[in-house]
């Protein structure tokens, strides 16, 4: 028994290093979205299209999956840099069975986002700013972005809306390609 209080006691201090790591270098620590955050954001893809949605930070896998559940006909991906929350989604797809979901360890501000129709994202302020400054730099955006919680600086929401939980967080969703500076 004294080996296995071993092992699980070194488990869980390498997960939490690998967490605090993660967190340290991006800045936030792997948040889920509340519940009632994914029901908003599903509900406002309804007239998005049927084309990639990518999850910007997909930490632990819960919008992603629900996504690529709620669309097996869409292409979703998730990019997370924290490698248990990414794992944690990975395993989860696996074993839900889901063709239609790519989850990839990278950083999203690393990556050609211009495939996407949709992005989605619960990030933090410095997080948007970073974001903003990428959709800014004229790489051929063209759809729609929908933010739990954080809104992109300077930058008017075709739709803002606040949700029924404790905080009455907002939710935003910008039309890209579109973005409407605000001084």
């Amino acid at each position: 028994m004294f080996a296995l209080d071993i092992v699980v006691v070194v488990a869980i201090l390498v997960v939490g290093l690998s967490i605090a790591w993660s967190t340290a270098r991006v800045g936030i620590s792997p948040t889920p979205s509340s519940g009632k955050a994914r029901e908003a954001i599903i509900g406002l893809m309804a007239d998005t299209g049927t084309g990639p949605v990518y999850d910007l930070g997909s930490g632990w896998g819960g919008l992603v999956i629900r996504l690529a559940r709620k669309y097996p006909d869409r292409k979703i991906v998730g990019y997370e840099v924290s490698f248990v929350p990414w794992l944690v989604s990975v395993i989860f797809k696996k074993i839900l069975g889901l063709p239609n979901l790519e989850i990839y360890k990278k950083n999203f501000l690393q990556v050609d986002l211009s495939g996407a129709d949709v992005l989605v994202c619960f990030l933090h302020t410095d997080g948007m700013r970073q974001l903003a400054q990428k959709l800014t730099a004229g790489e051929g955006f063209n759809g729609f972005l929908i933010s739990n919680y954080f809104a992109l600086p300077s930058c008017q929401p075709e739709v803002s809306m606040r949700i029924n939980d404790f905080y009455q967080s907002p939710i935003y969703c910008y039309r890209l390609g579109e973005l409407q500076r605000v001084n």
